[in-house]
């Protein structure tokens, strides 16, 4: 079947792919904006999120029903959905903070919330370039390397942020319950990239 793979290779696999990809950065671009905003502004741009990750659902789609009616993909079928479905999670974490605050109706940010999303937007920004490098599997290391570095700099500053919100940066109980969740949910955002460069190692090496 690696022979088969090779001499047959389609390559719509990795455009489709990186169209997820891309999906996961506007997301994390709209939910910096979003977050930067006002509360009456989020609400006005909490549907442009939506959409984006509607489109992102569109192309999960996309990318199964190409697996579903291919008989030769580039590398296995399962790795292929799963793939997908680690790319759709990165969307749904991200959308599901921008709804949450406009939910909130949160006035007010902890600073270093700024700082966690900034972590988030990189590791959107080389997981988007790294997927048409699955062509290849070249270059592709010193992607997971430095994934695995940023997801390390978000938990730090995760704790840091938990450690000050329980320090009293925060005063309002009901204001700090909401804080934790937002920070939680951008926790999973970027344990979400993580484990697509996790998924992308994995076929790397598989296919080496």
């Amino acid at each position: 079947m690696g022979f088969l793979r090779a001499k047959s290779r389609d390559d719509s696999f990795y455009q489709l792919l990186a169209d997820s990809a891309r999906e996961a950065v506007a997301a994390a671009e709209m939910l910096t904006q979003m977050l930067g905003a006002s509360a009456e502004e989020r609400e006005n741009l909490a549907p442009r999120l939506k959409d984006i990750e509607h489109q992102a659902d569109e192309a999960t789609h996309a990318i199964i029903h190409k697996v579903n009616s291919s008989f030769v993909t580039p590398f296995d079928h399962s790795d292929i959905v799963e793939l997908a479905a680690a790319l759709d999670d990165c969307t749904d974490f991200i959308e599901s903070v921008g709804q949450t605050v406009v939910l909130y109706r949160m006035d007010g940010l902890m600073p270093e919330i700024t700082a966690q999303m900034e972590v988030i937007v990189r590791m959107a920004e080389l997981t988007a370039d790294a997927m048409p490098r699955l062509a290849t599997m070249k270059e592709l290391k010193d992607y997971w390397v430095e994934i695995n570095r940023l997801e390390n700099e978000g938990d730090a500053i995760y704790r840091r942020l938990l450690r000050d919100l329980f320090g009293g940066a925060v005063s309002d109980p009901i204001e700090v319950i909401k804080h934790k969740d937002i920070i939680e949910r951008l926790e999973m955002a970027a344990d979400a990239f993580e484990n697509v460069a996790h998924r992308v190692e994995s076929i790397a090496i598989k296919e080496s």
